[in-house]
């Protein structure tokens, strides 16, 4: 795993995090932790009460703005953002949603990678709270358990229904796979645009952030080789 530890270590301590323009901090998608930062109550309320207290934030944000909330198109949006954050976009903060995944004995002795490529996912930057999307591709090599597709389908959407930044993102779905399939051989890449960059700041809508994680075989250089070919 030593070749994935750079991903965290060359990020600043608190110290120079705080001689940082904020704004800088952002655009350059900086993260502080593998796991995403949660507070211990963070799951005290329910999602109707968080639903309830977003819709006021959120009304008064629109408020603020001048927006006129007594318009029929209106009226309603602090409550549909509010039931959206809860049970769509945010949906993969809280435990409880995580994908129930049931391993089947590997009957075939399929002892070969097996690449799940194009998985379509949806996150939200944490440093400006929109979008995120692109595809994911994910492979595992079996150590005597298969998974069933969908769920690698699932494990990364759940993943990414959290305020993330990219880097984090891909190490998540990584180690949750290795714990679930009970093996390091697990690859991810991910291709992402992110609207922080195409709608604000540099404006730029034509590039895209790709990530990688190779675990165990994955780390060797005929592995990784048929994997990548196996993308382009």
């Amino acid at each position: 795993m030593k070749q994935n530890e750079t991903l965290w270590n060359t990020l600043p301590n608190h110290a120079d995090l705080g001689e940082l323009n904020i704004d800088d901090w952002g655009d350059d998608h900086l993260f502080s932790a593998y796991n995403t930062p949660l507070r211990e109550d963070a799951f005290e309320l329910s999602d109707v009460e968080k639903v309830a207290k977003i819709e006021g934030h959120f009304r008064a944000i629109m408020e603020t703005l001048g927006l006129d909330l007594t318009d029929d198109s209106l009226n309603g949006t602090p409550h549909r953002v509010a039931k959206m954050y809860v049970k769509e976009l945010f949906s993969g903060l809280n435990p409880a949603n995580k994908p129930k995944a049931t391993l089947f004995e590997n009957k075939y002795k399929y002892n070969e990678m097996l690449v799940e490529k194009d998985i379509s996912f949806y996150s939200n930057c944490e440093h400006h709270f929109v979008p995120i999307f692109g595809k994911a591709h994910v492979a595992y090599i079996s150590s005597g358990k298969v998974i069933g597709l969908s769920k690698l389908n699932r494990i990364v959407q759940y993943f990414a229904k959290r305020p993330q930044v990219q880097e984090r993102l891909t190490v998540q779905i990584a180690k949750e796979l290795q714990q679930i399939l009970q093996t390091e051989d697990v690859a991810i890449v991910m291709d992402a645009k992110h609207l922080c960059v195409a709608s604000r700041g540099v404006q730029d809508d034509s590039s895209s952030t790709v990530t990688a994680f190779y675990g165990g075989k994955f780390q060797e250089d005929g592995t990784k080789s048929e994997f990548l070919k196996y993308l382009s």
